[in-house]
């Protein structure tokens, strides 16, 4: 339900209806004036307290593996995954099912790495390879299904292309955790966080993208821009499986020493919190330029709803790649002596914030809207691009460790 349409809609005598706005928002529930803390009920600090013992449980029995700033990098991780679950419940199942499938994967290997290719539900479900493809197939699936719903009307393709989606990020969670244990199993020097490699961030990238579109998803109450953002997911995975063929990039490999930091724990995920961000707003631009073109304008949601997701995904994703550019500051100083060495992969990270920030100011400024917003969007996400992958094939520098 649009609350614009209701606060408009004329009363039965033709004017406005007076107190339309505020019954449609207490119909709709939105309004509840208690401090937040008084909404929460017991299921939230159930999960509330699920989550600190998840986190104890987790430093009893892997602290020998963990450094000071891996207790602080998780005890901080529990206030933002319960607020996280307070504010999106369908998240919490989420959380739960990746803990229970890690955990039981654990289980199942028995400390021995050669049970992947022997236990039936390591196999051919819970490895981190089979995860991964399970969370690949799913993807594509659930692309067919939304694009399905929206050239038939169909709602239950979406409903099942969301559901596909939910499952795909269920799985490629469990295979991140999974793969970050069996590091460990190759060796302890070898033991380090999935995040390390195109491979791995090229799941932590289809994953982010998908939890972002599904929480816009149900924030605005529409599933038709599924067909367009799974698209780009669809893409990544595309190229996932042709590196894992082409250059065997499924093998877990010692960091480099470059790597070896604490430092990537942290840059890496606010990194490509910022691109999946991106990605989104780019692939909600081109919904807005077909919608504005005349094509599937009926089935895809109004145009200042698009422009309005449109900018709070470019907004989060500055956010979160600035701190990730000050974070990719700090480790160069502390790695390579400077903040700064303009290395090739720094200077098109600069360029992707200056043209973000650009959008942003040219927003706010100057009320930038419509066609021109969605082609720069659609613009940011090809500079985005280069700089996360292009960089590594064409140029080289302080950061070719990522080449292909």
């Amino acid at each position: 339900m649009d609350l614009t349409q209701v606060s408009s809609s004329p009363s039965r005598g033709g004017a406005p209806a007076k107190n339309a706005p505020d019954n449609a928002v207490q119909q709709l529930g939105l309004l509840d004036e208690r401090p937040f803390f008084r909404r929460l009920g017991a299921f939230d600090w159930l999960f509330a307290l699920a989550m600190v013992a998840g986190a104890g449980f987790a430093l009893s029995r892997y602290h020998p593996f963990m450094n000071y700033y891996d207790k602080l990098v998780l005890v901080c991780a529990v206030p933002v995954f319960v607020t996280l679950g307070w504010r999106w419940k369908p998240v919490r199942l989420l959380i739960a099912s990746i803990a229970v499938l890690s955990l039981f994967a654990i289980q199942v290997y028995q400390g021995d790495l050669a049970r992947a290719d022997s236990a039936f539900f390591l196999k051919y479900f819970l490895s981190s390879q089979s995860a991964i493809l399970w969370m690949s197939a799913l993807f594509v699936l659930a692309t067919l299904f939304y694009w399905i719903s929206l050239l038939s009307r169909s709602p239950t393709g979406a409903a099942i292309g969301s559901k596909m989606t939910w499952a795909a990020v269920l799985m490629g969670f469990v295979g991140l955790m999974v793969r970050w244990y069996e590091s460990y199993l190759i060796g302890a020097d070898v033991g380090h966080i999935p995040i390390s490699n195109l491979y791995e961030v090229f799941v932590l990238f289809s994953l982010i993208t998908a939890l972002f579109y599904l929480y816009y998803e149900q924030h605005y109450n529409t599933r038709a821009l599924g067909a367009f953002v799974l698209l780009v997911i669809s893409a990544a995975v595309g190229f996932l499986m042709w590196y894992s063929i082409s250059r065997d990039a499924q093998q877990i490999q010692p960091l480099v020493p470059a790597l070896q930091s604490w430092w990537m724990k942290i840059h890496v995920p606010a990194n490509f919190i910022g691109y999946g961000s991106f990605a989104l707003s780019a692939m909600v631009g081109v919904a807005y330029l077909v919608k504005e073109n005349g094509m599937l304008a009926d089935r895809l949601p109004p145009l200042d709803v698009l422009d309005d997701l449109m900018y709070k995904s470019i907004a989060v994703g500055f956010a979160f790649f600035t701190i990730a550019t000050i974070l990719g500051a700090l480790w160069a100083a502390q790695a390579w002596g400077g903040y700064w060495s303009w290395d090739p992969k720094e200077t098109w990270a600069l360029i992707v914030w200056l043209n973000y920030a650009a959008w942003l100011h040219m927003r706010l400024m100057k009320g930038l809207r419509g066609a021109v917003a969605a082609w720069w969007a659609l613009t940011g996400l090809l500079v985005t691009t280069f700089a996360f992958l292009g960089v590594n094939m064409f140029l080289s520098g302080l950061h070719s460790y990522g080449k292909l």
